[in-house]
């Protein structure tokens, strides 16, 4: 085969190559895009766990120094009663 009768495989064999390398850089592109763009909707997400996790453990901060006034006001009331179910903390012995 002759320069000349192998020029037509080279330029199909070239074009073939340059349509690999443009199918694979779009792809490369592409999946660089899809990758961002889900690395940001998981800090999102994380972001928006952590401030639901802040809000929670602030409820539960209140709620805890709540039950511990309604707890001492109980106590005031009726310290027996509440030995008996275990909620007073320095019950009284009668």
């Amino acid at each position: 085969m002759t320069f000349i009768q192998a020029l037509p495989v080279l330029g199909t064999a070239a074009s073939l190559v340059a349509a690999f390398v443009v199918a694979f850089s779009a792809y490369r592109t592409s999946a660089a895009r899809v990758w961002r763009e889900e690395a940001e909707a998981q800090k999102e997400r994380a972001d928006r766990l952590a401030s639901d996790l802040t809000e929670i453990k602030n409820r539960l901060a209140r709620i805890e120094s709540e039950n511990v006034r309604l707890v001492a006001l109980l106590t005031a009331l009726d310290p027996s009663r509440l030995a008996v179910i275990g909620l007073a903390t320095n019950p009284t012995e009668d």
